[in-house]
């Protein structure tokens, strides 16, 4: 279950390749990127965007690749949903976490445990932009080149290290939405995803968040 909870870190944060470099330069001027990140996503009620997965796992030889769509709902009303190479959901709403595939459905609520809080909240500070004013939890560090602004972000407490090394988030120099996010794991596995396609203040159904 914390797998998923990890996978779901990507949602929020939009080519696919992890070799392509991150940006070296430091960013010039922090505090207005902060600042422009927060109007956006204060004028940003709902996010639609298809996204590419890319699995590496060290005991693999070959990338695990899967696509899929993401919705996201003000407030903090999530679906992120597996079509191809195999069909599984995962909603975010009203506390509860619902998870389905072919074969069976799961309900968790996410006050039951203090991962799941923590994960709910580190993803409710991404969509919102909170996360990189967050110093107390995470070393974070930003870059930027001609395209990108890129921001790491680095857990500073054990019990997270444990499980996660590093978050990297690429976000758009034209409109502050996230291009890509890759996150490390402390054997060297990673999951990167590209997202693309991406609509702004669509109507997005309630029903969609519904667990049925």
């Amino acid at each position: 279950m914390y797998s998923v909870l990890f996978t779901l870190i990507a949602i929020t944060c939009t080519t696919f390749s992890l070799l392509a470099q991150k940006p070296s330069v430091p960013m010039k001027d922090v505090r207005g990127f902060k600042e422009k990140l927060v109007n956006m996503t204060q004028k940003v009620s709902t996010i639609e965007s298809d996204f590419v997965q890319e699995k590496n796992l060290s005991v693999l030889s070959n990338k695990i690749i899967s696509k899929g769509h993401f919705c996201y709902k003000k407030d903090n009303n999530i679906r992120w949903e597996y079509q191809q190479p195999y069909r599984y959901l995962i909603i975010i709403s009203n506390g509860k976490i619902f998870v389905r595939d072919d074969n069976a459905q799961k309900q968790y609520d996410i006050q039951s445990n203090k991962m799941f809080q923590e994960m709910n909240n580190f993803i409710s500070g991404c969509i919102q932009g909170d996360i990189l004013h967050n110093d107390r939890d995470f070393t974070i560090s930003y870059f930027e080149d001609e395209r990108h602004y890129f921001v790491s972000l680095v857990p500073r407490a054990e019990s997270m290290r444990n499980m996660l090394n590093e978050v990297q988030i690429w976000f758009s120099r034209t409109d502050f939405t996230v291009t890509r996010i890759n996150m490390v794991e402390p054997g060297g596995d990673y999951t990167n995803i590209a997202f693309s396609n991406k609509k702004l203040n669509t109507d997005i159904p309630a029903e969609k968040f519904n667990f049925k």
